[in-house]
């Protein structure tokens, strides 16, 4: 009998990953799709099972080699598998669990994205082999999942783990998407070291590579802010402090309540290697409780973009099938 597959699916507001996973983790096949957004995106869904049959198709595959779906959207997760809320994808108490199963005809576990980002990591990544481990990724915004004893946090109503909605800033704070101001997102994201960059250099007339791009291209990015702390560009440096500061800040904290083994930095940012993680933990130790601070190893993420899928085919083998029944 051909060995069983799963199915990862990382639902984003701009494309969406996709893979046909082992039982062992192993990605066997994998490809990305746009994401639909028309009429509040409503045709996800059946999109999704439509390219798994175009690709199963293509491997002269049929359904009966899937077990199961494991789906990662952006957005607290309900009990039924219905996300509360995405407002990139204009869903509101959208029934995506029970609209993929009958598209699909096969069982579905949804997640929130970065939860099975951080579940990802935990199986495959650089967080194999803990069972206690904080999951941050910076990105465009800033996402986190919490595991605990091998099980994602995910609080009363879903919406454990939003550590990119920490409050940084307590007063006189940037916005956030969320509603509030001052949070972690506003500060830590790829778009909130940009914002502190156009800030330092409206507050100051120093010399810096950065001051010398935006004139020239009216833009920054957080990569531009890294490269020039690289180059010994001071404004940059003071923009990196300024952000490992509160990002520290905050995983300290969490840190002393959690006690975890592992904290993994994933997403865009996290590309800047030691350049972001060298100052970080120096800020991490200073406000961390001195035995936390021993047990907790601060990492960079190594899944990349496969983190997701990866983290779906895993929560569709826990919550999904008899492990027993599968060999």
């Amino acid at each position: 009998m051909d060995a069983k597959w799963l199915v990862g699916v990382d639902l984003g507001g701009t494309t969406i990953k996709m893979a046909f996973i082992s039982l062992n983790g192993d990605i066997i096949y994998s490809w990305e799709i746009d994401t639909d957004k028309r009429e509040s995106g409503r045709y996800i869904p059946t999109r999704i099972a439509s390219t798994i049959d175009q690709k199963l198709n293509e491997l002269n595959q049929t359904k009966n080699r899937l077990i199961g779906i494991g789906i990662g959207a952006p957005g607290p997760v309900n009990v039924d598998g219905s996300i509360e809320v995405a407002v990139n994808l204009g869903w509101r108490k959208f029934p995506l669990q029970a609209i993929l199963e009958r598209e699909t005809s096969l069982p579905v576990a949804v997640e929130n994205d970065a939860n099975i980002a951080a579940i990802g990591e935990m199986w495959k990544g650089a967080g194999k082999g803990a069972k206690n481990l904080i999951c941050v990724t910076l990105g465009t915004g800033v996402g986190g999942g919490i595991i605990v004893n091998g099980e994602i946090v995910h609080g009363v109503n879903g919406a454990g783990g939003e550590i990119g909605h920490i409050t940084s800033v307590p007063r006189n704070g940037s916005p956030c998407n969320c509603g509030k101001s001052g949070c972690l997102e506003t500060v830590a994201s790829a778009t909130g070291i940009s914002r502190l960059a156009l800030e330092k250099l409206a507050s100051t007339n120093d010399i810096s590579k950065i001051r010398d791009y935006y004139e020239k291209h009216q833009t920054i990015s957080a990569k531009l802010v890294f490269d020039a702390a690289n180059e010994g560009d001071e404004l940059a440096k003071r923009v990196i402090q300024q952000v490992v500061y509160h990002l520290g800040l905050a995983l300290a904290n969490l840190a002393n309540g959690l006690n975890p083994e592992k904290i993994v930095i994933g997403g865009g940012v996290s590309k800047a290697g030691d350049t972001l993680l060298g100052p970080l933990k120096e800020e991490f130790v200073l406000y961390t409780f001195p035995r936390v601070a021993q047990g907790a190893e601060i990492v960079i993420a190594t899944l990349g973009n496969n983190a997701g899928v990866i983290g779906g085919a895993w929560l569709a083998k826990e919550r999904l099938i008899n492990k027993s029944e599968v060999k």
